[in-house]
């Protein structure tokens, strides 16, 4: 009975942690204007979903409170973008978005965030 239970508390907790890292979908933040403020602690980027105009330059301060390495960097491979993010400090990254959807993460990709240009 102790394997039984141990092996269905190891599977909830790889569900939950699949779920958690790759599966969930964040809400998505429509931003009004240009700049935009991101704050990156406990493993997430808040908000981690924003949508802004296609085209047109955005500025996103990103503000690391985060001590862990993973947090140190914020990646938009798609649109060749890459910042260092200084612990509690904000860290300005201007964009010109072209249309369509750009994700943003940390270096090892758990972190992760998405830049929806309309």
């Amino acid at each position: 009975m102790d394997l039984i239970l141990t092996n269905l508390t190891g599977l909830l907790a790889i569900g939950f942690i699949v779920w958690w890292f790759w599966l969930s979908t964040p809400r998505l933040e429509h931003v009004a204007g240009d700049v935009i403020d991101i704050m990156v602690a406990d493993g997430v980027y808040a908000p981690a979903r924003i949508e802004v105009a296609a085209g047109r330059p955005v500025r996103l301060r990103f503000l690391r409170q985060d001590a862990t390495p993973c947090a140190e960097k914020v990646l938009f491979d798609d649109l060749g973008v890459a910042a260092d993010l200084a612990l509690n400090e904000t860290t300005e990254v201007t964009l010109t978005p072209p249309a369509g959807e750009h994700e943003f993460t940390c270096q090892m990709s758990m972190y992760r965030g998405r830049l929806i240009a309309r």
